[in-house]
């Protein structure tokens, strides 16, 4: 295990000290919400897609406050520059020379709230930052202290006024998470709170802070994925390449998405090895956004999602036998 990691059963017990404190402000969405913090802990980029009013930055904020990250919150319009996003340099009059000012992807997480209602030069800015850690500005280049990163939401591509996100992009989010409508109790429980706390925001005290998270994080790599499981990945992204219905399948970056995942869902879980059901429950998420679609599947409204379904279906899990011999019941 690496200096300051994390033991397995800690991570999952902070893990889900973080979920009841989210919990207590997102109403109903537990799933959903694991999934979000699966994606954390992993140490990826996640894309909360739905339509508006349904949570997608309260959830944000309240992660920010929940893991203690310093939290930056950008609103995608149609006329902001890739400068707004990185910084720019600006000439300081009193030395006489130009000095760069950081823009607001110099954070520990930075919410891209309504991402796809801004150009994609603009969406752009963001790629180097989320796969680099870096930003460069006019030949220099600048590291983004860690960790970093980027909850973005955004609305249906349906919905007017947005621009579809590039592939390359949607690429770079480790996973994308829906929470669709609210059932009539949740709806009445999010009522509820906002008149029991007599203030439209919530604040959260921090569960844990940037160093403890980091530390999470690092716990993930002692985490056992067998052979067999490694190559069911393999497999499973492999299938989505061959699917009748599908023009561009996954790219090996799901493959790995699916693996740091699956570790983070093992974590949380309290275990320090890897199950097929892990996989299985972060496949759709993982992997239905780094999907193209043959372009008559969009005028059957054949959703991505169900071409992973069928792939998860089609392709054999593998046994007990994947598991460490500690682990089996025989």
């Amino acid at each position: 295990m690496t200096e300051n990691a994390l033991p397995p059963y800690e991570v999952g017990r902070l893990a889900g000290a973080v979920l009841d404190s989210v919990g207590s402000v997102v109403v109903g969405k537990r799933d959903s919400l694991e999934l979000v913090l699966a994606g954390i802990l992993a140490g990826g980029h996640v894309l909360l897609e739905d339509l508006p009013g349904l949570g997608k930055t309260l959830t944000a904020r309240c992660f920010a406050q929940s893991l203690g990250l310093d939290f930056r919150r950008l609103q995608f319009t149609p006329d902001l520059l890739p400068a707004d996003v990185t910084g720019s340099f600006l000439y300081d009059q009193r030395k006489g020379d130009f000095a760069f000012r950081a823009g607001p992807v110099f954070t520990n997480m930075l919410l891209a709230d309504e991402i796809n209602r801004t150009p994609p030069k603009t969406q752009a800015a963001l790629l180097e930052a989320m796969q680099e850690k870096q930003v460069s500005v006019e030949g220099v280049t600048y590291r983004l202290d860690p960790p970093f990163h980027v909850l973005a939401t955004a609305n249906p591509i349906e919905y007017e006024g947005t621009y579809p996100l590039p592939e390359a992009q949607l690429d770079r989010f480790m996973l994308r998470v829906s929470f669709g409508y609210p059932t009539a109790e949740e709806e009445w429980e999010v009522m509820r709170r906002r008149m029991s706390r007599r203030q439209e925001e919530a604040f959260l005290p921090p569960v844990v802070n940037a160093a403890t998270l980091q530390a999470m994080q690092a716990g993930l790599e002692s985490i056992a994925v067998e052979d067999s499981i490694g190559r069911y990945i393999v497999s499973l992204t492999a299938a989505t390449r061959e699917h009748a219905s599908v023009l561009v399948g996954s790219s090996p970056r799901g493959s790995l998405a699916l693996l740091l995942l699956a570790r983070a869902r093992a974590a949380m879980a309290g275990r320090d090895f890897v199950v097929p059901e892990d996989v299985k429950d972060v496949a759709i998420p993982a992997l239905s956004h780094r999907i193209t679609l043959r372009p008559e599947m969009w005028l059957r409204r054949v959703d991505p999602s169900f071409v992973v379904q069928e792939v998860l279906t089609a392709v054999p899990a593998p046994a007990s036998g994947a598991l460490p011999s500690y682990a089996r019941n025989d």
